[in-house]
């Protein structure tokens, strides 16, 4: 469940809503989602557990972070939410090695 934005978080639920909607419906979905392939069943998460490690997520968030900084505003939002969005894979895989076997 979605936690309740809290009153002076309003612009991050924002960044974060558009990161989600990246993922699901935009470039993200277009690049890494088979048909009906949910999110924690994509490439951005599998690679890393099948390595044992979240490099390759953490690494494709910083080279997204640092090409952003030579783009034009849209271009460089759009790949700051991909570098939210690899992250938040990195999170998942680190999540699912601490669950009981």
């Amino acid at each position: 469940m979605r936690p309740e934005v809290l009153p002076g978080y309003e612009q991050l639920a924002t960044v974060l809503d558009a990161a989600l909607e990246q993922a699901q419906a935009g470039k993200g979905k277009e690049r890494h989602a088979g048909q009906g392939q949910a999110f924690h069943d994509q490439q951005i998460v599998q690679l890393c557990e099948w390595m044992g490690s979240t490099q390759g997520d953490v690494f494709q968030a910083a080279k997204k972070a640092i090409e952003s900084t030579r783009l034009p505003p849209e271009r460089a939002i759009a790949e700051l939410l991909g570098a939210i969005v690899y992250l938040a894979g990195a999170v998942i895989v680190i999540k699912r090695s601490q669950e009981p076997k």
